[in-house]
């Protein structure tokens, strides 16, 4: 695999635009041209359905990271959106017998893969570098003075571009969000349900929160998709198991072989979420918030769980809150805000929701609490809506279209915004 990668071959100017205005640059909360995401899995009684954990079976675990950097290329007569920069860490933990067959695999990979060896745990191919590293105990559960199960021992691989600096930040990451814990899902209370948005009304005015509810409706693929791509999760097509079960052993573990074996087609599939955000455009349903933002009834910046942009895109000022390096992250709820409106987001990860119900605020949900997959429709109620909370049960376009009218504010027809 050669860098810089091509992510879109041709950009037409007011693409340029959208991506010095919004991706470029610094300032943010976060940096726009970086794609990061973390996954650790580990067996525990409290996620034992997915996990697989018994008295019998415990102790794996499969830690994921990649940060990936996106920038503007102008060597060719046309400026192309490439991937510039690449890392990708795997680090799995399991019996020993699994992890020696795994570390078989890999050397068998490498060489398959005509990866070119320098110094006994580091290859390279093009523009690639990858390190293998097995630990009778991880050097990471030393400094945490977590236990290795009897028995146990690692494997790390990491994939990096040349060049790439693997900071202390980067090293960490992952670990730290593991130190964390596992999520314990929110306990549901008794919501009421509504036809629409009216009741908001008596909230004015109102802050928004938004998942990737309208992303999906913008075409950006949903966030089961990069649980594929990095695979981490396995999926099923049968509607009433939708345990989704975590992949933990090294042997059902395609992420490393795909690597090893053609780097270059895995990373057309790698790419794919942040080239879909970038060419997905805002909705109506964007251009409502933003009309709603204007007229008063909408304060505050957007709390935004998605990295694609959408509202900023739509002119609204946005806040990310889906953060690794704060677990629960500030959120800056508007003093004068009275409601919270929170479109398409399943769960309140980062505790915004409980925030705004602790100042006294209305949580008021837009979910259609569902989704469709494998071509058949799956019931995904929202996990953690209490007693006091209102779910409208439909999409948001609609929704927030329809509560504009409400309120007689006119949506623009906006086609496209830089």
């Amino acid at each position: 695999m050669f860098l810089p990668y091509p992510v879109i071959e041709q950009l037409d100017d007011a693409q340029v635009a959208a991506w010095n205005k919004h991706f470029a640059g610094a300032g943010h909360e976060r940096p726009r041209a970086i794609e990061e995401g973390i996954w650790r899995r580990t067996q525990d009684p409290a996620n034992a359905q997915q996990s697989g954990w018994s008295e019998d079976e415990n102790g794996r675990r499969r830690v994921v990271h990649y940060r990936h950097r996106y920038e503007l290329d102008y060597t060719f007569p046309v400026p192309r959106l490439v991937l510039a920069e690449l890392y990708l860490y795997t680090s799995v933990l399991a019996p020993k017998a699994e992890i020696d067959e795994y570390r078989g695999n890999v050397r068998s990979w490498l060489a398959e893969g005509g990866w070119r060896g320098t110094d006994g745990t580091t290859w390279s191919k093009g523009d690639l570098r990858v390190t293998v590293t097995p630990y009778d105990s991880h050097p990471q559960d030393e400094r945490a003075s977590r236990q290795t199960p009897a028995g146990f021992c690692s494997l790390d691989v990491v994939f990096t571009s040349e060049d790439f600096e693997v900071t202390r930040n980067v090293r960490q990451m992952p670990w730290n969000v593991l130190a964390g814990g596992i999520r314990i899902k929110d306990q549901r209370g008794n919501p009421t349900y509504a036809d629409d948005l009216s009741e908001l009304s008596k909230y004015l005015p109102f802050q928004v929160e938004i998942g990737c509810g309208t992303s999906v409706e913008a075409g950006v693929p949903p966030l089961h998709f990069l649980h594929q791509a990095y695979r981490v999760t396995e999926r099923t097509d049968n509607v009433m198991k939708q345990t989704h079960p975590f992949i933990l052993s090294p042997q059902k573990d395609t992420l490393v072989r795909e690597m090893l074996l053609d780097a270059t087609a895995k990373a057309d599939e790698l790419v794919t979420m942040f080239r879909e955000s970038f060419l997905a455009e805002p909705t109506a349903a964007h251009y409502a918030l933003k009309a709603l933002h204007d007229a008063g009834y909408f304060v505050g910046p957007v709390l935004q769980h998605n990295f694609d942009l959408l509202a900023a895109r739509a002119g609204l000022e946005e806040c990310f809150v889906r953060r690794y390096d704060q677990k629960i992250p500030p959120v800056p709820l508007h003093p004068e805000a009275k409601a919270l409106l929170v479109v398409g987001l399943h769960a309140d990860r980062r505790s915004v929701q409980k925030r705004a119900r602790e100042r006294g605020m209305k949580v008021v949900f837009v979910d259609t609490e569902g989704l469709e997959e494998f071509g058949k429709y799956m019931p995904y109620p929202l996990e953690g809506p209490q007693d006091g909370d209102v779910i409208v049960k439909a999409e948001a376009t609609p929704t927030l279209v329809e509560l504009c009218r409400q309120l007689g504010v006119n949506v623009p027809v906006t086609a496209r915004a830089v």
